[in-house]
């Protein structure tokens, strides 16, 4: 369900918003920009956290992590 929500816009944030997007679109493309913004702020932090994890675990070679997956898939 949308809700309404009072934003403030950078005044030319806003001149380009008015100038380029139809009246009746505004909103839509306020959604997507932000959908976008947030997936990317969410990739950031699972990358952030592979990033700590591989800092926390030893290397292990790509034989033993083979084996490891084909292990897993006999279960």
């Amino acid at each position: 369900m949308p809700t309404k929500v009072n934003i403030v816009l950078d005044d030319d944030v806003k001149a380009d918003l008015d100038r380029l997007v139809e009246s009746g679109m505004r909103s839509r493309v306020i959604n997507a920009a932000l959908r976008r913004e947030i997936l990317m702020i969410h990739r950031q932090l699972a990358s952030r956290r592979l990033d700590d994890l591989r800092k926390a675990t030893k290397p292990i070679s790509t034989a033993d992590l083979v084996h490891l997956v084909r292990r897993g898939r006999e279960r």
